[in-house]
């Protein structure tokens, strides 16, 4: 079988949520079906890195499709011709986007649907497109992945697809996380937070990753348990708003927050492991990977009680209203507080970690991609 894979968002210390589902994924498909042969499909230099075994051939494809009309030319115009040319027998597309414009068989990855339901915090020309399109998309596909039982659920319900066309297939987390000593997470304290305790968030800085009310909750914490706990902010400001800055200006305790942006592997895990507990409460997500990865780490877990992420978390979790800064705040205070509370989030998250695996993400993509195939 030849199998044409959309990989632009392959990208040299760049991973991001679909980034690493597709880099983790990909690397053990194409490594343990070395019978088949996969044609990677860059809009931009690569990093050979990402050519992980002898049956891969890489094709650069320009133009390097990063804006609307850049989508369009590069999956409406760009890809139908590259696709007749090497004529595979399916095209995959990790990141959802699909080519309406050619005959070849397709499947896409739908990681979540925000942009319906939260169209104000993507730019006008970005949703637009998104919305006319990714129905159409769903339309188009012979079959689609998703990462979660509520991610689907919203597919069918948003798109009208049979649920029989979609297979949940759940994102997973880096093996470098894990549990550290004690005197491991002093010297990590002393590295970032000046020894001191904190809570720490891990994601792109984005609207519905929901810092406005985290920032709020935390000030809430800080002023009815007056303490030296900081709130570490990993990850970078691409896609920072006036309302981010508004609320971080306007609190009390702005201080006391520090920010990393982007880290690599190892000193993410360090930091994440060193932490009071992972405070994740965005108010959409089709997953959630930071949860899982705190999982693994063992550290306690505080997340949204909306969407996808219950569905993740499980009982090994704060279930927080993202809506409600004193919700938050509250979970703040029993994490910090009580040292019962995060040993038993802890035990809970242990016996969960090892549902979520990236081995066995590829393991049912590759299920998927085989029924896709099929004529």
């Amino acid at each position: 079988m030849n199998i044409a894979i959309n990989t632009r968002l392959l990208i040299q210390n760049r991973l991001e949520g679909i980034g690493c589902f597709t880099y983790e994924s990909l690397k053990r498909i194409t490594t343990q079906h070395p019978e088949h042969q996969f044609f990677f499909i860059f809009d931009r230099e690569f990093d050979p890195e990402f050519l992980f075994s002898g049956n891969i051939t890489p094709i650069i494809q320009y133009p390097q499709a990063r804006h609307p009309v850049l989508y369009y030319a590069w999956f409406e115009l760009a890809i139908p011709k590259l696709l007749e040319r090497i004529k595979p027998d399916l095209f995959l597309s990790p990141d959802g986007f699909l080519s309406l414009k050619t005959p070849v068989r397709s499947m896409a990855v739908f990681h979540d649907l925000n942009f319906e339901h939260y169209p104000q915090d993507i730019p006008f020309w970005t949703r637009r497109y998104y919305r006319q399109y990714f129905p159409k998309y769903a339309a188009k596909a012979v079959r689609i992945a998703t990462v979660s039982e509520f991610s689907k659920a919203d597919i069918v319900k948003q798109y009208k697809v049979s649920p029989e066309k979609i297979d949940v297939v759940y994102d997973g987390a880096n093996d470098a996380y894990h549990p550290l000593t004690i005197q491991e997470k002093k010297k990590v304290r002393e590295v970032h937070s000046e020894g001191l305790p904190y809570f720490i968030f891990i994601g792109s800085l984005h609207p519905r990753k929901n810092l406005v009310n985290l920032f709020r909750a935390f000030d809430l914490f800080k002023k009815s348990n007056p303490s030296d706990v900081k709130l570490i902010i990993v990850g970078a400001k691409k896609w920072w708003t006036r309302d981010i800055d508004l609320a971080f200006n306007r609190m009390v305790f702005s201080d006391d927050v520090i920010f990393t942006g982007r880290l690599d592997i190892g000193d993410l895990a360090g930091l994440l492991g060193s932490a009071i507990a992972l405070t994740y409460v965005s108010y959409f997500e089709g997953f959630g990977i930071p949860i899982v990865e705190a999982f693994r780490a063992e550290v306690p877990v505080i997340t949204s009680n909306v969407t996808s992420m219950p569905e993740v978390a499980g009982d090994a979790a704060l279930l927080v209203d993202p809506f409600d800064p004193e919700s938050i705040a509250e979970a703040l205070y029993k994490a910090y507080q009580y040292d019962s509370i995060r040993q038993e989030l802890i035990i809970r998250g242990r016996r969960r970690k090892d549902m979520f695996s990236w081995q066995q993400t590829a393991d049912r993509l590759w299920e998927s991609i085989e029924k896709a195939a099929k004529p």
